[in-house]
């Protein structure tokens, strides 16, 4: 009787860890492409822009915006936006998601 109930116990834990396992490559995956990404922003002007306090106070937005896929909105984020669409000529045509991803990368 309790051979089966192990058996399921056991499968369930494998099933979890397996399941977090792939969230680590996909979070892995998230990280390296925003900073694949970044690179192509990277001149004088990143340390202004990592300096940039609109920027810095965006990060919580951006994780937000990325972790909902484009569905959470922060005002901090569409201001961050802005700022680097203005001061980073390569910004302007980036679209939203790949910015949020280079600002959680700085």
């Amino acid at each position: 009787m309790r051979s089966p109930l192990i058996a399921a116990t056991l499968g369930l834990l494998l099933l979890a860890d397996v399941a977090q396992a792939q969230t680590l490559v996909a979070t892995s995956n998230i990280i390296v492409r925003a900073f694949e990404r970044t690179i192509d922003f990277t001149s004088d002007t990143t340390t202004s822009i990592r300096d940039s306090k609109i920027v810095r106070a965006a990060h919580d937005d951006a994780a937000s915006f990325v972790a909902s896929d484009g569905g959470i909105r922060g005002v901090q984020l569409e201001a961050a936006f802005d700022t680097l669409r203005n001061r980073v000529p390569e910004a302007r045509d980036a679209s939203d998601q790949v910015l949020a991803e280079a600002i959680l990368a700085l």
